[in-house]
């Protein structure tokens, strides 16, 4: 099996066509991580398509390439084409290793599952997510070792799908489990920024906002040392830390970071892009709580098309920002509208969430107290009933 070799080792030119492959995907490597995702995705495709000519299409080489590919869609919000070559690397990386054992197979395997697992997780479909997972850390744990880079990147991508799935305390175990693990093993500030950004997120998510500050600014700290003020890793870090301090009422310090964060996106991604979607809604609730309204309002309703567009329309972070809508709506005096947004958000969360899941629950309470406003006291307590 040819390994990938990293950008450092790779002379100009080769006249070995496997070695102008490597050199390629080297490439898109650099290409991508300087922010310039279509020379990414155009170097990576020809590398593909070298390695899929000279070393057959179920070649390792040729999974690892598809799975930097499904990185590359992944960060052009292009989903579909994210888990078609997520999905591809993955049956590639099963198959191979059902005919043969080493750890770079394996390896290889864990990058293939890890990645089909996000992407799965991304599109929302939390219980297909699961197995391909776990799978991952079971296989790195065995053969890689807890304290691997990769088992740790396992690790936290389960911890990530537990926390949208509402499981709050697996995914505390599994979070702290990845830190103690990257800073016993001297990662680096990227690697730990990323963590932090998690755990911050996780506390956000329980409603412990003051809680979750402290590793959501050292996450900042961090990656502006390792990246720089303007990376877009970087933005993502202050979003989450403007939703934390905006959760304490701080909400003019937190408009400042998500404008922050918007400028830089939409700088490196364009205006349609599903971290544009994301900050514009949790913009959204800034403006609605300073009093803008109509602000608030037509964010929230850029973020829906956005989110619609890309995600389809029923995927649960759609249904989050219809919930905000309705929120909006309701106390804007337009309960017909309100109870539409309510409606379709709930219909969402129940197709995708568990019953029990937090933002299924606050949706049908939300809801139940629109009905009761409405004199629609039966109804409302039907709904609580029924969702808990």
């Amino acid at each position: 099996m040819r390994s990938i070799a990293s950008p450092a080792d790779m002379p100009v030119e080769f006249d070995d066509p496997l070695e102008r492959g490597v050199q390629l995907h080297g490439e898109a490597v650099v290409a991508l991580e300087s922010g310039d995702a279509d020379r990414a995705l155009a170097l990576a495709g020809e590398a593909l398509t070298i390695f899929e000519s000279e070393s057959g299409p179920e070649h390792p080489d040729v999974a690892n390439v598809l799975g930097f590919l499904g990185r590359i869609h992944r960060e052009r919000s292009d989903y579909a084409s994210a888990e078609a070559c997520c999905r591809r690397s993955a049956a590639i990386m099963r198959e191979v290793r059902s005919q043969a054992v080493g750890p770079d197979i394996d390896r290889l395997t864990v990058h293939a599952l890890t990645g089909f697992g996000d992407i799965l997780r991304v599109l929302g479909r939390y219980d297909e997510a699961e197995a391909p997972l776990r799978e991952a850390l079971a296989i790195g744990e065995t053969s890689l070792g807890q304290e691997d880079v990769d088992v740790v990147t396992a690790v936290n991508s389960l911890a990530v799908l537990f926390k949208y799935s509402g499981r709050f305390d697996e995914a505390a175990d599994l979070y702290a489990r990845a830190l103690a693990a990257a800073e016993a093993t001297g990662a680096g500030d990227d690697a730990i920024a990323t963590l932090l950004h998690n755990i911050g997120g996780l506390e956000h998510a329980r409603g412990n906002f003051a809680g979750g500050e402290p590793a959501a600014r050292r996450s900042v700290a961090l990656r502006e040392r390792a990246l720089g003020a303007d990376h877009p890793s970087v933005a993502a870090d202050l979003a989450a830390l403007a939703a934390i301090v905006d959760g304490q009422g701080r909400h003019q310090e937190a408009e400042a970071m998500y404008l922050r964060a918007i400028d830089t996106f939409e700088r490196v991604y364009g205006p349609d892009h599903y971290e544009i979607a994301v900050n514009l809604n949790n913009l959204a609730g800034v403006r609605h709580a300073l009093g803008r309204v109509v602000d608030a309002e037509s964010m929230y309703r850029r973020s829906i098309d956005i989110k619609e567009r890309l995600l389809g329309p029923d995927h649960p972070d759609l249904g989050l920002s219809l919930n905000n809508l309705g929120l909006l709506l309701d106390e804007a005096g337009r309960p017909s509208e309100a109870e539409a947004a309510f409606v379709r958000a709930l219909s969402i969360f129940a197709s995708r969430l568990d019953a029990g899941h937090p933002k299924r629950v606050a949706c049908a309470r939300n809801y139940a107290g629109l009905l009761r406003a409405l004199g629609r006291e039966v109804e409302a307590a039907a709904l609580e009933s029924r969702e808990g």
